[in-house]
């Protein structure tokens, strides 16, 4: 029998970023070392002939400024007119997930996804960065009113969870069912 180690188990009290939820389809695009350029979804890759709400299409078009992402696997939400909440836009957008990476300097064509919070896990910011979208609607797309949620990546995990703000159940409903 081959051994099985139990992996480290990471301390929940770390660094996170919390970011809004962008409801939209989720893309990435692949720049190999050798200047490969791949675009696909979160299941497969995709081509213009081929594509997904006209991401590839986007990406052809505008390659010449998404090869200054470098190489690398780069993921993001591609969003807006025609896809999931629209968001009230007569566009779509591309919004990288990256926020450390790419929040102040990125391709023309490419926007991060808006950080709400930064600093150690704390449950009452989770709750502070979803009234705060119920409030005052989506940081993405000023005066849309209906955000998707919030994504807490947690750096010590290298993991992501999410939250939305409607048809997320809390803890205290799960336990009374």
């Amino acid at each position: 029998m081959e051994f099985k180690q139990f992996d480290k188990i990471a301390r929940l009290s770390r660094e996170c970023v919390i970011t809004e939820k962008i409801d939209g389809t989720n893309a990435q695009i692949y720049i190999g070392e050798d200047g490969e350029f791949l675009v696909g979804s979160r299941k497969r890759w995709i081509t213009p002939e081929d594509d997904n709400y006209g991401f590839a299409r986007w990406c052809h078009e505008n390659k010449e400024d998404l090869m200054g992402l470098g190489a690398g696997n780069h993921y993001g939400e591609w969003w807006g007119q025609g896809i999931q909440r629209r968001y009230g836009l007569t566009e779509k957008k591309f919004s990288l997930f990256n926020t450390s990476r790419w929040l102040n300097e990125r391709p023309r064509c490419c926007d991060v996804v808006p950080v709400l919070y930064e600093g150690v896990f704390d449950t009452n910011e989770i709750n502070s960065a979803i009234n705060t979208l119920e409030r005052l609607g989506s940081y993405a797309s000023p005066r849309f009113m209906n955000p998707e949620g919030i994504v807490i990546y947690h750096i010590a995990l290298n993991g992501y969870f999410k939250k939305t703000i409607k048809n997320d159940e809390s803890p205290k409903s799960r336990i009374s069912k």
